[in-house]
C-alpha cells in the first residue's frame, strides 16, 4: 500500500476487512480474506514477492468467487493491489459493495505495467471522475513487451525503486462510499493520461549544479581539450 494516509473514514468501532493483504496488512484491519492457491510459490508471487501473511487475526480463505460473508457484514473494506489480479472485475466490485458500504481501493496504472509487466496482473485500470475504467491486459500491447519489461521487472524484484516524485501517477488510491462506478473500455488508450494532464501533474525538478563544473561554452571547450589530449597520447 502506497497511500495509507488516504484511509481516513474508519470509525473506532468499525469492523474492518482487508482483502489480499499480502505480508504487510493495514494495522486497523480485523479480518483478512485470502485466495486459496495451489502452492506457496503462487501465493508469494500473487502477493508481489513480499512474503506470506502471518497474523493472530482471523484469516478466511476462499475460491475467488462469492465472498464468504453476509450482506454488510463489515463497516469498511480495504482492497489494495488486488483489482489488477482478479478474473471477473465487475463481479468482484459488486461483492465489495455487498459486504460493506465504504472502503479503500488502490491499484497500479497501466504505466506501471508498461515498465514492469507483472505476470500476475490481469487487468489494466485507471480512475477518472470517480469511475474505474478498465480492460483486460491481454487487450493491450504489454504482454508482447517482455524483452523490454524484463529489465524493469528484475529491478523491482531486487527492491529497486524510482520516480517516487510521481507515485500518484503510477498508482491510484481512494476511498469509496455506497457505490463503486466501473466501466470496461474498448481501447486501452482510454486508460492513459493526456498531455495537458501530464504537464499539470508532473512537477518540475530542479537539478543541482556544481560550482566545479563549467557551463556552456566553457564546458564544450573543456570536453574538446580533453578529447585532443587523449588523441595525442
Amino acid at each position: 500500500m502506497f497511500f495509507p494516509e488516504r484511509i481516513k473514514s474508519i470509525n473506532d468501532n468499525d469492523r474492518v476487512l482487508e482483502i489480499g493483504p499480502g505480508a504487510t496488512p493495514f494495522h486497523r484491519s480485523d479480518v483478512f480474506l485470502e485466495l486459496s492457491y495451489d502452492s506457496e510459490e503462487e501465493r508469494i508471487a500473487q502477493s508481489g514477492h513480499v512474503g506470506i501473511l502471518e497474523s493472530d487475526k482471523t484469516i478466511v480463505y476462499y475460491d475467488g468467487l462469492k465472498f464468504p460473508f453476509k450482506d454488510k457484514e463489515f463497516d469498511y473494506v480495504i482492497c489494495s493491489h488486488v483489482l489488477e489480479h482478479v478474473n471477473n472485475l465487475p463481479f468482484f466490485l459488486k461483492e465489495l459493495q455487498r459486504i460493506s458500504s465504504k472502503g479503500y481501493l488502490e491499484f497500479p496504472t497501466i504505466y506501471y505495467d508498461y515498465l514492469h509487466n507483472i505476470e500476475e496482473h490481469q487487468n489494466m485500470i485507471l480512475v477518472k471522475n470517480n469511475t474505474i475504467y478498465w480492460c483486460k491486459k491481454n487487450k493491450t500491447p504489454i504482454p508482447n513487451l517482455e524483452p523490454f519489461t524484463d529489465f524493469f521487472r528484475t529491478l523491482q524484484r531486487k527492491n529497486y525503486r524510482f520516480q517516487n516524485e510521481v507515485n500518484s501517477l503510477w498508482h491510484h488510491g481512494f476511498e469509496w462510499f455506497d457505490k463503486i462506478n466501473e466501466e470496461e473500455v474498448e481501447h486501452w488508450k482510454k486508460l492513459t493520461y493526456n498531455r495537458e494532464y501530464l504537464e499539470n501533474n508532473i512537477p518540475q525538478i530542479t537539478l543541482p549544479t556544481s560550482n566545479n563544473e563549467p557551463l556552456g561554452i566553457k564546458s564544450s571547450l573543456k570536453q574538446l581539450f580533453s578529447a585532443f589530449k587523449r588523441k595525442i597520447k
